[in-house]
Formats: structure tokens, sequence, C-alpha cells
């Protein structure tokens, strides 16, 4: 299958694109709204600041296509560490900023506690609720973070993953279609390729 990257100037494309290669897909780096024709599949990655992502997907003309394909076309798409913030409603990171809104949620500095730091970075596990990303890994499982903000998600219902830190925070979120996680699946093996494999093959559409 032809899988979408979306690029917007903040993604950490090569190495999700080698992640999707390893599975046996074809990654297709998307850059304009006819780019998005010809997948089967979308995925949002993401380094930097909320205020920044929104800019970049706002300065690409990549918004009304992100949107279109999910509510519209029906096309699947996972977010992916900054990726998954932006499926928010809005974030606090670099000045307020509207977000898809794709996932009920705002996106705020995580609080750390005794003898914890931010930003948040290196393994950690994940329990999980038996969603479908999740196929095969086992719960508690480590995953590799890079993060200093959460996504506070409106409705428990759409939470799918978290982790024990800063009180503990939502990792993977999902609502028909859209889903997103906090670490990085790519840099994550190998249950992180388990998780972009069960995207790619088991995702609802």
């Amino acid at each position: 299958m032809k899988i979408g990257i979306i690029d917007y100037g903040c993604g950490n494309l090569f190495s999700v694109a080698a992640a999707v290669k390893r599975l046996g897909h074809t990654p297709i780096f998307l850059h304009n709204s006819s780019d998005f024709l010809q997948v089967s599949h979308l995925i949002l990655p993401g380094v930097g600041s909320f205020s920044e992502g929104m800019g970049g997907l706002h300065n690409q003309h990549l918004v009304d296509p992100i949107l279109q394909s999910v509510q519209k076309d029906k096309i699947p798409l996972l977010g992916i560490c900054l990726g998954m913030q932006l499926l928010a409603e809005s974030g606090d990171e670099g000045g307020y900023s509207l977000g898809l809104g794709l996932i009920g949620g705002v996106v705020q500095k995580m609080k750390p506690g005794h003898a914890e730091r931010i930003p948040h970075v290196g393994w950690n596990s994940v329990k999980t609720t038996g969603h479908y990303l999740f196929e095969g890994i086992p719960s508690a499982s480590d995953f590799y973070f890079v993060h200093s903000y959460h996504f506070c998600a409106t409705s428990e219902l759409t939470v799918v993953g978290k982790t024990p830190y800063c009180g503990g925070i939502v990792s993977a979120v999902s609502d028909g279609l859209v889903s997103g996680v906090q670490f990085h699946p790519e840099k994550s093996l190998p249950h992180g390729l388990t998780l972009l494999g069960n995207f790619i093959e088991r995702s609802p559409c």
C-alpha cells in the first residue's frame, strides 16, 4: 500500500519512511493537496512546538486536505508525537493555537513530580486497553518518548494508552479513523514496528 507521510517542515520523515518500507509498503511524502489522492493511509509525524506545527500546516495549506481526507474520504490517520498533539482542539506550547480538532482535548505542559524531569526523554511503559493499534504488543511494553507537553483528552473513551509519568499521561488516543501516539514508534522497535503495521493493516475504513 501507499502510505502518505505529511511533510509540513516539522516532521521526523525519513525514519518514519524507513519503518514503512520495512513493513513492505511504499512511503510517499505529501506536500500539497493533490498528493493526498494517491494514498490509503496518512501519518502525521512531528517534532517541535504546537504553534510551529500548526503554523507549518497552515503555511503549506495542508489543514483542509487533512480534514477532507479523514472526514470525507475516510482515510485513516495516525499522529506521532507532535502529530498526535496537533489532533487536539488547541495547544499552549509557543502561545495558544487552535489544533486540527479531530480528537477532543487540549495540549498542556506536563507538571513533573519528585525526581521527574521535563522534557520526558527515553523509554517508558504504555498501559493499553486492547485497542487494535496494540494487538500483539503486551500491555506495559516500553516505547521511546521525547516531549514536554501532553494531551489532556476530553473523554476517557478516546484514551487507549497511558504512561506512568507526571501523575499519569495520555500516551495514545483514538477516535474512529483518527489515532495518535505520544511516543515514537519508528524509534521503538520491535513493538513500534508492530504498532505501525497494525495501523496500516487493521485500521477501520
